[in-house]
């Protein structure tokens, strides 16, 4: 699991909003003939995070859904609020580090609002060293 590094315990994430829930589909094979599993993407997903207060988006509860089909992967994500300044840079570096992945086909993220994302959606053990 990535180290948190300063996240002020008062501050509130700078954007995002509405969420889903986590699933995959098939594996993609990747070069070498092993499967891509959606949780494979989400350990990969890991390696972003939010510029404001440097948690990674899966902790952070952005990710709501990984699916897998093939060698393609969808992704469905919110921001912590729909006014977001950082969303770009998030989505963009998302889909950057995905295709790191040996094999992976089409990447897709979608940007969702429903359900709107809120701070209860933050991985428990972030949320209580934030002071949520």
């Amino acid at each position: 699991m990535d180290q948190i590094q300063d996240p002020t315990p008062d501050t509130e994430p700078a954007c995002s909003e509405p969420a889903s829930t986590e699933h995959s589909d098939a594996a993609p094979q990747d070069s070498t003939g092993g499967a891509i599993s959606a949780d494979q993407a989400r350990l990969i997903l890991r390696r972003v995070k939010d510029p404001d207060l440097n948690i990674n988006i899966v902790d952070l509860g952005l990710i709501y859904e990984v699916h897998v089909h093939g060698s393609n992967v969808q992704v469905d994500m919110s921001l912590t609020s729909p006014g977001c300044p950082s969303g770009p840079e998030i989505m963009g570096e998302a889909e950057v580090q995905l295709r790191t992945i040996p094999g992976i086909g089409d990447v897709t993220m979608n940007l969702v609002w429903s359900p709107p994302w809120t701070p209860e959606r933050i991985e428990p053990r972030v949320r209580a060293y934030m002071g949520f």
